[in-house]
C-alpha cells in the first residue's frame, strides 16, 4: 500500500486514517523494526516550520501521523477525502487489542515510574495477554553515554515489537532518531498516551474531539504550563496557513 502524504508547513503528513494505519501496522510492523513514527499535531508542525532539523525527523520518520485534527482537516481539503485523525493514545489502545491476536511484545519508555506501575496494573486487568516486555523511567535529564547504552541494549534483549515513547515533544522525536536503527522494535512518540492510559489526565468529550477543542479541555487542565504553547502556537499557524505556507 502506497502511503500518501500531504505536506503542511514542510513536514510530510500521512494522508491516512486509524483503519489504514492499523492495516499498515499489521503488514509492516516488524519489518519496520528500528525505524520510528511521529505523532503530528499543531504544536510539532509549528516547531518543524521554524527549525529544519527537528523538520528532518519528522520527515525521516516512516509515518508522521495527523495527530492533530486540523492536519487531517487540511490534508481532506487538500485532495485527501479519507484522511481522519490518528492520535498517540488511540493508537497505543488498539495495538494492544491487536496484540492478543498478532502477539505482540509492547515496552514502554517515558513517563514518571509511579505512572509506569498504574500502566502496568491496568494492562494486567484489561489485557492480560498482553506481553510487557519491558517499562522504563528515564531520569529528567540527558542519560550519560553509558545509561543510553546499558538501556539500549535492556530494550534490545527483551525484543518488543513496539517501544512506545512518552516523553513529550520534542524530546521523545529526538530520542527516537538517536536511536533509530539501534533500537529493536518500531518506535511510537505517543506523548501523553500513559498518562491518559492511567487516568492521571481525564481525555476530552468525543464532541470536543470531533469538533478540534481537545487543546482546549487540555489547557482547562494545565493552564499554566499549556496556554502559551496552545494560544501562541495554534495562532502562529493559522496565520501560517492563511498565508499559504
Amino acid at each position: 500500500m502506497e502511503i500518501p502524504k500531504c505536506e503542511i508547513l514542510g513536514v510530510k503528513v500521512a494522508a491516512v486514517n486509524m483503519k489504514q494505519v492499523l492495516r499498515l501496522l499489521g503488514k509492516w510492523a516488524r519489518q519496520w523494526s528500528g525505524e520510528y513514527i511521529c505523532v503530528s499535531n499543531v504544536h510539532t508542525t509549528v516547531m518543524s516550520y521554524e527549525d529544519s532539523k527537528y523538520r528532518a525527523i519528522q520527515n525521516e520518520a516512516v509515518l508522521a501521523l495527523p495527530d492533530g485534527k486540523p492536519l487531517s482537516v487540511i490534508c481532506k481539503k487538500r485532495g485527501y477525502p479519507k484522511a481522519g485523525r490518528v492520535t498517540g493514545p488511540d493508537l497505543m489502545m488498539e495495538m494492544l487489542k491487536a496484540s492478543k491476536i498478532e502477539g505482540y511484545r509492547h515496552y514502554f519508555y517515558g513517563s514518571t515510574q509511579e505512572t509506569l506501575d498504574g500502566m502496568k496494573k491496568r494492562l494486567d486487568i484489561e489485557f492480560p495477554r498482553v506481553v510487557v516486555a519491558g517499562m522504563y523511567s528515564p531520569p529528567f535529564r540527558q542519560l550519560t553515554e553509558e545509561e543510553n547504552k546499558r538501556i539500549t541494549e535492556e530494550i534490545n534483549l527483551v525484543k518488543p515489537d513496539f517501544v512506545w515513547v512518552g516523553l513529550g515533544a520534542p524530546k521523545q522525536e529526538l530520542w527516537m532518531a538517536e536511536h533509530k536503527g539501534k533500537i529493536s522494535g518500531l518506535m511510537v512518540g505517543v506523548g501523553a498516551a500513559f498518562d491518559y492510559f492511567t487516568g492521571n489526565i481525564k481525555r476530552a468529550p468525543v464532541w470536543m474531539q470531533r469538533c478540534s477543542l481537545e487543546w482546549l479541555y487540555r489547557l482547562f487542565q494545565e493552564p499554566g504550563r499549556l496556554w502559551k504553547r496552545y494560544f501562541v502556537t495554534n495562532l502562529k499557524f493559522l496565520w501560517l496557513i492563511f498565508k499559504g505556507k
